[in-house]
């Protein structure tokens, strides 16, 4: 995810896209899966860590975590 590299993402959930000039905002399980996505976790990881932290099922874990990928796919912030 060589384009999640070049983000600046503050702890607080802002993220600037120095390409672009553009700026967005996620919310808690937004920046953890960032988060997660730096340190080249798997998805399947990335959906255990989201159950364990955040005490969801696996359907809803997945489901937050494909839907924030989708968002970040359409406005180009991964590949």
């Amino acid at each position: 995810m060589s384009k999640l590299s070049s983000l600046a993402i503050s702890d607080n959930g802002f993220i600037f896209k120095p390409s672009t000039g553009e700026s967005y905002t996620t919310n808690e399980i937004g920046l953890f899966i960032i988060n997660l996505l730096r340190t080249e976790n798997s998805g399947e990881e990335i959906i255990e860590a989201i159950m364990d932290d955040f005490d969801v099922d696996k359907i809803t874990a997945g489901r937050d975590m494909y839907e924030f990928l989708d968002v970040m796919k359409r406005e180009s912030l991964i590949d």
